[in-house]
């Protein structure tokens, strides 16, 4: 089984969309035996809540609930748990470096930089944005979310 962790700040946005739109690719796939995905957040800000209701109402567009997810935070046993834990920022990936046991770096990777065109990216937070700032960060997981089952495919399955 490979295991895949989506990392923001607080896990109410980013990472619950990642979450699930990776886990909607993965069942499409038939690959729900095989690949297990998470989210969780770098900071403590929200611990228990539901993703934020506007996150909620534009995956439900594109057809992925995201209603059953609550939010919790990264554990030191996250790193050993996980295949890769996936941050949606430049901030949040060096939180989670600086938090990563040695030699388990290779695991932590920027999100963005499994998608088409761009990579080294961040997924920019829709909290304060909105507008379309979580139609944006839909398309743009979705993006990386099909250069990451090619990854796992390629290196695992």
């Amino acid at each position: 089984m490979i295991r895949v962790l989506f990392v923001c700040l607080g896990n109410i946005c980013r990472s619950p969309t990642g979450e699930g739109v990776f886990q909607d690719l993965v069942e499409r796939e038939g690959l729900s035996e095989s690949i297990a995905v998470d989210s969780a957040g770098t900071s403590a800000f929200h611990i228990g809540e539901q993703p934020d209701p506007r996150s909620q109402a534009a995956a439900i567009r594109r057809g992925i609930d995201l209603s059953r997810q609550q939010a919790r935070r990264v554990k030191a046993q996250d790193f050993v748990d996980f295949d890769y834990l996936l941050a949606m920022d430049s901030e949040n990936h060096a939180n989670l470096l600086r938090m990563c046991p040695a030699g388990s770096e290779h695991k932590v990777h920027l999100m963005l930089n499994f998608g088409d065109g761009i990579e080294g990216q961040d997924v920019p937070d829709p909290y304060y944005i909105g507008g379309d700032g979580f139609e944006v960060v839909l398309d743009l997981i979705e993006n990386a979310s099909n250069g990451l089952l090619e990854d796992i495919r390629a290196k695992h399955l």
